[in-house]
């Protein structure tokens, strides 16, 4: 079965943080990637459930991948910076893949507010959540920020 190459150039830009945890990215849904993180060793925290900071780092880039397909949409680069970034966990991920994705709620021009979800087997129960406010800042080297 081969990859869609619009996923795998995306891929490619995910940051190095994201891909030594094993994330990918599983499908697009409205223009907005779903990532995924299979579970493994590397993501374990007790035995056989994923550690809270890759449940965390899955919503995190989840989020920015969401933010930087937005971005794109509307013509725009920037460099983000977190403000705030808010998990909740709502019960513990298994011994099983993991899927997230994120939801600009709110684009202006200097920052970003954004909902993300992770799930299992089935979305409509997630096992995390998460709320994250980015600073968007300029790209050209007069950019301040």
């Amino acid at each position: 079965m081969s990859r869609d190459p619009d996923i795998t150039a995306l891929e490619r830009d995910l940051p190095a943080y994201a891909r030594s945890l094993g994330i990918v990215i599983a499908a697009m849904e409205d223009g907005s990637p779903v990532l995924a993180i299979p579970f493994g060793e590397i993501v374990e925290g007790r035995p056989t459930v994923f550690h809270g900071g890759a449940t965390s780092g899955l919503l995190e880039n989840a989020g920015y991948a969401a933010l930087r397909a937005e971005l794109a949409r509307a013509g725009r680069e920037h460099r983000l910076k977190p403000i705030n970034v808010t998990v909740q966990f709502l019960s513990a991920a298994k011994s099983k893949p993991t899927y997230a994705r994120g939801r600009v709620l709110r684009l202006g021009r200097r920052n970003a507010n954004i909902e993300v979800e992770a799930w299992q087997d089935d979305r409509t129960r997630p096992v995390a959540t998460a709320v994250m406010n980015v600073l968007m800042g300029g790209t050209g080297p007069d950019a301040a920020g």
